[in-house]
C-alpha cells in the first residue's frame, strides 16, 4: 500500500523483478531444476519456493506500479525511464535497473543436483544482497521499506532450506554408493 509516488524508486525496484538475480529467474530455475531432484523433499521444496517466487514477482510488480502511479512524463524524464515509457508505457517489464532485458541464460540448470542447489543457494544471496541495496537507496519509505524487508528475509529463509535439502540429496546419493 504505497502512497507516495517515487519513479526512481520504482526503477530500481524493477531489477529484482528481471534482473539476473531477480525473482522471475528465480522462480523459473526452481521450478525447471525440480525434476531432476532425486528426493521428494527436494521436489517438494523446489515447487514451493518456485511458487512463492512467482509471488514476489507479484509483489514486485505491484510496488512499481504504485511508486509509478500519477507520475508524469517529467517524473518519467527525470528517473531515466523515458526509454522504458516509449516502449512499455507504464507497464512492467522485465528489466534489470539500467533497462537490460530479461533473458532466459539467467535460469542456471546444469542437470547436476548438487551443483543447481549450490547454484540456488548462492542466487538466493545475491537476491539478498540486491534487497539490501534497495533498503539502502530508500531510507525515507516505510510503505516501501516494509515490503523490502519481508523479500529480504524470505531470502535468507530460502538460503537455510536449499542448504537443508543439499545436506539431504547428499546423504541419499550418499547412500547409493
Amino acid at each position: 500500500n504505497i502512497k507516495k509516488k517515487n519513479v526512481e524508486m520504482a526503477k530500481y525496484i524493477i531489477t529484482q523483478s528481471g534482473g539476473y538475480a531477480g525473482e522471475l529467474g528465480a522462480t523459473l530455475r526452481y521450478l525447471n531444476q525440480r525434476y531432476s531432484m532425486p528426493t521428494n523433499k527436494a521436489k517438494g521444496l523446489l515447487t514451493d519456493i518456485g511458487t512463492e517466487e512467482m509471488a514476489h514477482v507479484e509483489i514486485l510488480g505491484t510496488m512499481v506500479y504504485q511508486l509509478m502511479d500519477n507520475a508524469s512524463i517529467a517524473d518519467i524524464k527525470a528517473a531515466g525511464l523515458d526509454g522504458h515509457y516509449a516502449d512499455h508505457g507504464k507497464a512492467l517489464f522485465y528489466t534489470d535497473a539500467t533497462g537490460n532485458p530479461w533473458t532466459a541464460t539467467y535460469i542456471q540448470a546444469k542437470g547436476d543436483v548438487i551443483a543447481d542447489l549450490h547454484e540456488n543457494m548462492a542466487a538466493e544471496q545475491k537476491a539478498r544482497a540486491t534487497y539490501e541495496k534497495l533498503i539502502d537507496l530508500c531510507r525515507d519509505n516505510p510503505d516501501v521499506l516494509d515490503p523490502l524487508r519481508y523479500l529480504r528475509q524470505r531470502e535468507v529463509v530460502h538460503f537455510q532450506r536449499f542448504g537443508e535439502a543439499l545436506r539431504g540429496v547428499q546423504d541419499k546419493l550418499a547412500g547409493r554408493k
